[in-house]
């Protein structure tokens, strides 16, 4: 803290002004550093790149939801389907290119032999991309 005065007998209180001459100091500075570095960022160099062919992006598969809940009853992304159609219904999907993934989410009290028939029946009619669906467990997620 700074005490103020040449004459240091008359005047022992701290000065109550505040010193802002390395603020305008800084202040400054910065402004020429703009002021030259500004110009600088309207101009664009202009350079030749190179030109290439390539082959374009393999497409993203679809993606099928069978959902199975724990009366049996099956649904279609989200469309309710009954067994007679669920058949033709995979072998339309298994001729689409790409193949698209079906996953599949159980009720958790869903009869295993339901679920098994349902792989069997996609695995038959030509679906090889089949993925379970389900809900991480609050443990889990919490580590």
């Amino acid at each position: 803290m700074a005490f103020g005065g040449f004459n240091d007998n008359q005047n022992q209180a701290p000065m109550a002004d505040i010193n802002i001459t390395p603020m305008v100091d800084v202040m400054l500075v910065l402004l020429v550093i703009f002021i030259i570095t500004a110009p600088l960022f309207t101009h664009a160099i202009k350079v030749d790149l190179p030109t290439a062919q390539s082959a374009p992006a393999p497409e993203k598969p679809e993606t099928i939801s069978l959902s199975i809940d724990r009366a049996g009853k099956m649904f279609w992304n989200d469309q309710p389907v009954q067994e007679a159609d669920l058949e033709s219904r995979l072998v339309e999907a298994a001729q689409h290119q790409p193949q698209p993934e079906l996953q599949l989410r159980a009720d958790k009290d869903t009869r295993y032999e339901t679920l098994a028939q349902v792989m069997s029946l996609a695995q038959n009619n030509g679906l090889t991309k089949i993925g379970f669906v389900t809900v991480p467990s609050k443990t889990a997620a919490a580590k």
